[in-house]
């Protein structure tokens, strides 16, 4: 992987200095979570450091690799975890093969679903239909016990208990269908919370976590923002969220081109419209202020008053939307297509795009924020 150049104290302070908190924001997308480690590793070549991370499914994988390490060896170890997953096809195709690489990583998506990923997951045998009923073996194609491992040897779970870093996991529960978040302001977090927000049935076994058992975030939504957004609806915030599927796209022109753009509207909608019903509150919010400031002096003092004043009054909240936007030629499977020439091209293209927005008019426009809340699609060109 690209390894970024050191941040310098100076350009550290001179990027989201002027909130309270800076916040990272990770949806869930299998492979395409390489596009999120770029764009840490990017952000963190110009000293911009979370202290509150969100993620669900791979972004929970990346969230918890992030928070589970020293700021020093934070991209370190995502390009450990990267390499080692993509390590089932590590050949880099030169130039002149280029033409080439959707048949590539056809294969290479073929050979995930038949033989697994390593340090990630690996095929049921025997298979779950040969399983009794009720048992986990029974409830999914893969078993995951290999990513247990993966975690245990390149996330500190110490660290994370130390809460250095405030990490939110999503998942749902399976009796109950709510979503439901982990977090170690909370509880403490190890393995088995990390794999159940990446627990994807029926690919992935749910994960126990405290006698009951759990599924992907994903499922319920694909972003964790809402979450951010109601357990901190008052901080001063750099948002900062990266989408790894794309919801605006070209019109498709075969079968292939379109199963990928029904998976990509399917996994990006609760990002749109959570953005959407952000922007919606905020504005009624700002309404209620108004309102609030108009009322005679004797009223200020009500209970009532004094909770709707509360609510009415936040500081200024940046959020900064890293999208997706890179054809890595993987069609409707790039979501389970790890080879090494792709997860390179995602890091790649999420380092430049981390690197880019951190220079534009665009980023200071957001640092300059004073109140409210703005929302910028940092990506699009």
């Amino acid at each position: 992987m690209a390894q970024p150049r050191k941040a310098t104290p100076s350009n550290a302070a001179a990027h989201g200095a002027k909130f309270d908190h800076t916040v990272l924001v990770l949806q869930g997308g299998g492979a395409l979570g390489a596009y999120q480690a770029g764009i840490y590793a990017g952000l963190a070549d110009a000293g911009i450091a979370p202290d509150w991370i969100a993620g669900v499914s791979i972004g929970a994988i990346n969230a918890a690799l992030i928070a589970g390490n020293p700021p020093e060896r934070r991209v370190e170890r995502l390009g450990e975890f990267w390499d080692r997953i993509s390590a089932h096809t590590p050949f880099m195709p030169p130039a002149y093969l280029e033409h080439l690489r959707p048949m590539m990583n056809a294969f290479s998506a073929a050979s995930a679903v038949t033989f697994g990923v390593p340090g990630f997951f690996s095929p049921r045998v025997p298979p779950p239909f040969l399983s009794p009923d009720g048992s986990i073996e029974a409830l999914s194609f893969y078993d995951t016990r290999p990513l247990r491992d993966t975690l245990e040897q390149l996330v500190d779970f110490d660290l994370i208990s130390r809460k250095d870093v405030r990490l939110s996991l999503g998942a749902v529960n399976v009796r109950s269908g709510n979503s439901v978040y982990f977090d170690n302001t909370q509880m403490r977090l190890g393995p088995e919370h990390v794999m159940a927000s990446g627990a994807l049935p029926p690919g992935f076994p749910p994960v126990e976590v405290g006698g009951e058992l759990y599924w992907d975030g994903g499922i319920v939504s694909n972003t964790p923002l809402w979450y951010v957004v109601d357990e901190g609806y008052r901080m001063n915030a750099l948002v900062l969220q990266v989408d790894v599927f794309s919801g605006a796209g070209e019109m498709p022109q075969n079968l292939r081109e379109a199963q990928e753009r029904v998976k990509d509207i399917q996994y990006a909608s609760k990002t749109r419209f959570n953005s959407t019903r952000i922007r919606e509150i905020e504005e009624l919010r700002g309404a209620l202020h108004r309102v609030i400031a108009k009322l005679p002096a004797a009223l200020k003092s009500d209970p009532d008053v004094r909770q709707l004043t509360a609510v009415s009054t936040r500081g200024a909240v940046a959020l900064l939307h890293f999208i997706n936007r890179h054809n890595t030629h993987s069609a409707n499977f790039k979501d389970y297509e790890f080879s090494r020439a792709t997860v390179t091209d995602l890091w790649n293209g999420g380092l430049e795009d981390a690197r880019r927005a951190v220079a534009s008019p665009k980023w200071q426009e957001a640092m300059a924020l004073a109140s409210g809340i703005g929302i910028y699609d940092m990506t699009i060109r």
